[in-house]
C-alpha cells in the first residue's frame, strides 16, 4: 500500500476538460516530477466537484485549499510554493474558501456546498473514476456483496420500496413497486437497462455521475438484477457524451477482471453482465418504450401501454428500467438502511434530488439538495443569487417537459407534488434561471421549437397540434398576434396533454402554459399593445434617437449595418424604421445615450 503526504484532486469532468484541465493534470505530474517529490504527491484526476463556474478547479489535500480557474502556468507556482514550501497560493484560491480571517474553510462550510447533501454524488470529486480500487476504498461493491450474500431478492425489493425513493428521471414513480412489478413475472429472460439518454437542454446531471463515479452504476444494475432475477443490463447512453462512454467502458472492463461482473459473482452462483448502447441524441429516446426499441435497433418511437416494459419490454421480456440518478442511490440505501434514506426529504418525496444549475445565475453548477429545499435557498444561498444584482423573474425545471416558476413561488420547498401543483415538474433536474430581461413569450416559444424539432411524429396531437402552438408563438412574438389567441393556445395545450401518447407529448405544452398562467400580461402586451416588456423579440422593438441628447457625431449612422440612420455633422440624426433591421448596433456604440428601445 502507497501512502502520500499530499493528494492534487484535479476536475475533469466535461465542463473543467473543456476549459483545458487535462492539460494541467499533466503539468502537475511534470512538475511534481522535476520537484522530485512524485513519491510523496499523488496527482488525482476526478469527476465533477458541482461548482463548474470556477473550473478548472483544484483541491489539495489534506489542507483541502479550494484553486479555482486555474491555468497550466499557474501550476509551477502551487508545486513550488504548496508542494515543494508548504505555502499556500492564496491568490488562487477560490475566494469563498476562506472566512474573513483568511482562514481555509472546510468545503461543507462554503456557502456553495453547505446546505447539499451528497448522496447520488458522494464520489464525484473525491475519486478517480478509471480506478476500480480507488471506489472499492469508499465501500464499492460492499452493498452487492452484501445484497448476494445476506438478503432475499425480497428482501432487496422491500428495502427499496421502505426508503421511499422515486425515479429519478422525471416521473418519480415508486423504485420499489417498479422493481416488485418486475420482479413478479416468471420469465426464462428479463433484463435490466439504465436511461442515460439525458436530452434535457441545460441538464448535465446524469453525466456527471457517469464521468465521476461510473461503478455506482454497474453495482447497482446488478443489485436490480438480483432483486428481478434478471442476468443481463444495458446502460442506453447518448454517444454525446464521449467521457462517460470511455469511463464506463473502463469500469466495465475492469469489473470483469476482478470478477465483480460476468459469471458466479462473490462465488454466489449469480452471474450479470452488462452491455453499452449509444443513443444518437433522440429526445423522444428518454421515453422508456422508445429507449427499448432503440436498443433493439429499431425507430426510437413510444409504444403504447400497457402492457408496461415491466411485463413486456425489451425484446418482448420483462424489464427494469431506471435512469442514472435512481440507480446511483441504491448502494447507499443497501448500506445505510431504508430508514437512513427516508429520513432526508418530505413525506411524499425522500432522499436528496440532483439539478443542474444554469442561466442566469452566479454559480452554474451541479447541486444535490435535499428534498423539500425551498427555491429561494437554492438560487440565492447556494447559486449565489443573481448575476449583477437584477431581480429573479423565473426558473425553469423540468426541462422542455416542465414549467416555469415565477417569484411568488421562490419559498415553495421542492418536491414532486408541489412542483406539479404549481404547473412545473422535477423532471430529470434541470433548472434554468431567469432574470428581469428575460421575454416569458419567447423562453416558451424556445422550449416549445426544442419539442417540436425532438417530436418522433408517431402521433397526431404532438407531431401537428405542437407545431400549431409554435406557429400561435412565432406570430405573436412578430406582432402578429389577435385577440383570442390565449384562449387557443390554452385549450389545444390541454387537448394535446390529454391525448398524446407518450410522456413527451403530455408534457409539451406545460412551458407555454405555466407562463401563460403566470406572466399573461407579458403575452397580452405582445398582442394588445404590440410590446415586448422585456425588449427582446426584435419585431416589437423600436429604436429611436432623442434629439435633445443627439451631438450628430455620426458614430451610429457608422455602425448601422442596414443603412437605416441618415442625418449632418454636429446636427440630430434621425432612424428609418422602415429600414431598420433591430440589431441594437446604435444604441450599443452610442457614447451619449442619446438612443433607446421601446
Amino acid at each position: 500500500m502507497e501512502f502520500y503526504r499530499s493528494q492534487v484532486l484535479c476536475c475533469t469532468g466535461t465542463g473543467c476538460t473543456s476549459s483545458g484541465s487535462n492539460a494541467i493534470v499533466r503539468a502537475f505530474e511534470y512538475e511534481i516530477e522535476q520537484a522530485g517529490i512524485d513519491k510523496e504527491i499523488k496527482v488525482v484526476p476526478t469527476g465533477c466537484f458541482g461548482l463548474c463556474e470556477t473550473g478548472p478547479v483544484v483541491i489539495i489535500y489534506p489542507e483541502g485549499s479550494f484553486y479555482s480557474r486555474i491555468k497550466v502556468e499557474d501550476v509551477p507556482r502551487i508545486v513550488s510554493e504548496h508542494l515543494v514550501k508548504g505555502r499556500i497560493v492564496r491568490d488562487l484560491l477560490y475566494s469563498e474558501s476562506l472566512d474573513e480571517k483568511e482562514n481555509i474553510l472546510s468545503l461543507n462550510e462554503v456557502e456553495f456546498y453547505k446546505k447539499q447533501k451528497r448522496v447520488a454524488l458522494r464520489n464525484c470529486g473525491v475519486i478517480d473514476p478509471e480506478n476500480i480500487d480507488e471506489y472499492i476504498a469508499f465501500d464499492g461493491y460492499k452493498a452487492l456483496a452484501k445484497v448476494l450474500t445476506e438478503m432475499t431478492p425480497e428482501a432487496v425489493v422491500e428495502c427499496v420500496k421502505q426508503s421511499g425513493l422515486r425515479g429519478r428521471g422525471g416521473g418519480g414513480f415508486p423504485t420499489g413497486l417498479k422493481w416488485s412489478l418486475a420482479q413478479k413475472p416468471v420469465s426464462d429472460i428479463k433484463y435490466v437497462c439504465c436511461n442515460a439518454d439525458e436530452g434535457d437542454p441545460g441538464a448535465f446531471m446524469d453525466r456527471s455521475v457517469l464521468e465521476g463515479d461510473p461503478h455506482c452504476v454497474l453495482e447497482a444494475m446488478m443489485i436490480a438484477g438480483y432483486a428481478i432475477g434478471a442476468q443481463q443490463g444495458y446502460i442506453y447512453v447518448r454517444a454525446e457524451y464521449p467521457i462517460a462512454v470511455k469511463r464506463l467502458r473502463i469500469a466495465i472492463g475492469q469489473a470483469k477482471e476482478m470478477g465483480l461482473l460476468g459469471d458466479d459473482i462473490f462465488g454466489t452462483g449469480f452471474n450479470f453482465d452488462i452491455d453499452i448502447r449509444l443513443g444518437s441524441g433522440a429526445f423522444v429516446c428518454g421515453e422508456e418504450t422508445a429507449l427499448l426499441a432503440s436498443i433493439e435497433g429499431e425507430r426510437g418511437e413510444p409504444r403504447p401501454r400497457p402492457p408496461f416494459p415491466a411485463v413486456k419490454g425489451l425484446f418482448g421480456k420483462p424489464t427494469l428500467l431506471n435512469n442514472v440518478e435512481t440507480y446511483a442511490n441504491i448502494c447507499q440505501i443497501i448500506l445505510n438502511g431504508a430508514e437512513w434514506f427516508a429520513g432526508m426529504g418530505t413525506e411524499k418525496s425522500k432522499g436528496t434530488k440532483v439539478f443542474a444549475l444554469g442561466g442566469k445565475i452566479n454559480n452554474t453548477g451541479l447541486v444535490e439538495i435535499p428534498m423539500g429545499t425551498t427555491l429561494r435557498e437554492v438560487i440565492y444561498d447556494i447559486g449565489g443569487g443573481i448575476p449583477d444584482n437584477k431581480g429573479f423573474k423565473a426558473a425553469q425545471t423540468g426541462g422542455p417537459s416542465g414549467g416555469c416558476i415565477p417569484v411568488e413561488h421562490l419559498d415553495i420547498p421542492i418536491d414532486y407534488d408541489n412542483l406539479i401543483s404549481i404547473g412545473s415538474m422535477m423532471g430529470s433536474g434541470g433548472m434554468i434561471v431567469m432574470d428581469e430581461d428575460n421575454c416569458m413569450v419567447d423562453i416558451a416559444k424556445f422550449f416549445l421549437d426544442f419539442t417540436v424539432d425532438e417530436s418522433c411524429g408517431k402521433c397526431p396531437p404532438c407531431r401537428i397540434g405542437t407545431r400549431r402552438m409554435y406557429e400561435m408563438l412565432e406570430k405573436i412574438t412578430e406582432g402578429r398576434g389577435e385577440p383570442g389567441d390565449l384562449e387557443k393556445l390554452e385549450q389545444l395545450g390541454k387537448n394535446i396533454k390529454a391525448s398524446a401518447l407518450c410522456g413527451l407529448g403530455q408534457t409539451a405544452p406545460n412551458p407555454v402554459l405555466s407562463t401563460i398562467r403566470y406572466f399573461r400580461d407579458e403575452y397580452e402586451a405582445h398582442i394588445n399593445e404590440k410590446r415586448c416588456p422585456a425588449g427582446v423579440c426584435k419585431a416589437l422593438l423600436s429604436y429611436s434617437i432623442d434629439p435633445e441628447k443627439c451631438i450628430g457625431c455620426s458614430l451610429c449612422s457608422r455602425v448601422c449595418p442596414a443603412g437605416a440612420i441618415s442625418g449632418e455633422i454636429k446636427k440630430t440624426f434621425a432612424i428609418d424604421q422602415s429600414k431598420c433591421i433591430k440589431c441594437g448596433a446604435c444604441m450599443e456604440k452610442c457614447k451619449f445615450k442619446a438612443i433607446s428601445v421601446g
